[in-house]
């Protein structure tokens, strides 16, 4: 009987649904720089053949490499980005203030975010918090061939999911 008055004292009702856990910003320890010629841990041919290209060439790389592509329906310019410490928040109010379209994704089970400007609907921009900053893959079709948000979440998943 006791047993049972002091399990009745102890259970509550909580109101809502169950949500599995979010995992934490990947990679606390990982680079997401220009390491080994690998810009956002790809390899230049990983992103040719993400995004489908014939060639590739990148005519800078650091913290920011940037990429131009051929493909057979025109360029694509692609900018990868990683702030060693920053917030996607902060990513996002910047690009909020700046009239970009926000949409919120899920990329390999870590919370992101797309910004497409309404003035380029050509170019997106995927981000996400990793490491312990922020990484951003930028994509414009030249001329509009191909979902670029689609493009960009697809280099953000490629590089939240890379191995070392």
């Amino acid at each position: 009987m006791t047993a049972m008055v002091a399990v009745a004292a102890c259970s509550q009702t909580v109101g809502g649904s169950a949500e599995r856990a979010g995992p934490a910003v990947p990679g606390p320890d990982r680079s997401y720089g220009y390491v080994a010629d690998r810009c956002g841990l790809l390899h230049d041919d990983e992103v040719r053949d993400l995004l489908r290209a014939t060639s590739v060439v990148k005519p800078f790389s650091g913290a920011v490499c940037q990429y131009v592509l051929a493909t057979e329906k025109g360029l694509i310019d692609v900018v990868f980005s990683w702030f060693e410490t920053g917030t996607a928040a902060r990513v996002r109010g910047v690009a909020a203030e700046g009239g970009a379209r926000i949409v919120d994704r899920l990329v390999d089970r870590h919370p992101a975010f797309l910004a497409q400007h309404p003035d380029t609907p050509n170019a997106c921009a995927a981000t996400a918090g990793a490491g312990t900053g922020v990484l951003t893959w930028w994509v414009q079709f030249r001329p509009a061939a191909d979902d670029p948000c689609a493009a960009a979440e697809n280099l953000l998943s490629a590089t939240l999911s890379a191995a070392l």
